[in-house]
């Protein structure tokens, strides 16, 4: 299943578009873990002296917790990508900044779900070095 996830192009999961899409592609997906990679390119937007900014860490982060919720709604449901919101942010803490030409794996691990609300850990990695940590709620928006 893994090898499929890989293979889906993550701007239809997505509600972003270019130049504002942080996520290279999902690795994995479960209901309650999802993975993305991306690598870090000299042309992003949140790339500042050579380093992935904390802001471009964080909109990752989310965009991971994005990719999850329109995987589930396009393959699992049969539905269209929502759009979502973040709703705070908790105990947000950079390690490292990832550095231009390196691959970052961002993990996403669903606490609790509960009235259109997402309550999750996530941390990014580079390799083995972990790079960033936080607490996500997310809010996504019914579709009509």
């Amino acid at each position: 299943m893994d090898e499929f996830i890989r293979s889906i192009d993550v701007h239809t999961v997505l509600p972003q578009q270019e130049p504002f899409v942080m996520i290279g592609c999902m690795t994995h997906f479960e209901m309650t873990t999802s993975t993305t990679e991306t690598l870090i390119r000299e042309d992003n937007i949140f790339v500042d002296n050579g380093c992935f900014s904390a802001s471009g860490m964080m909109e990752n982060i989310a965009q991971t917790c994005a990719a999850r919720v329109g995987y589930y709604n396009k393959y699992i449901l049969h539905k269209d990508v929502q759009v979502g919101f973040i709703g705070a942010v908790r105990n947000y803490s950079i390690k490292a900044l990832a550095r231009v030409g390196q691959i970052i794996t961002t993990k996403v691990d669903i606490v609790e779900e509960v009235f259109g609300m997402t309550l999750a850990n996530a941390e990014v990695r580079c390799g083995e070095q972990l790079l960033a940590t936080a607490e996500i709620k997310l809010s996504v928006r019914n579709s009509q």
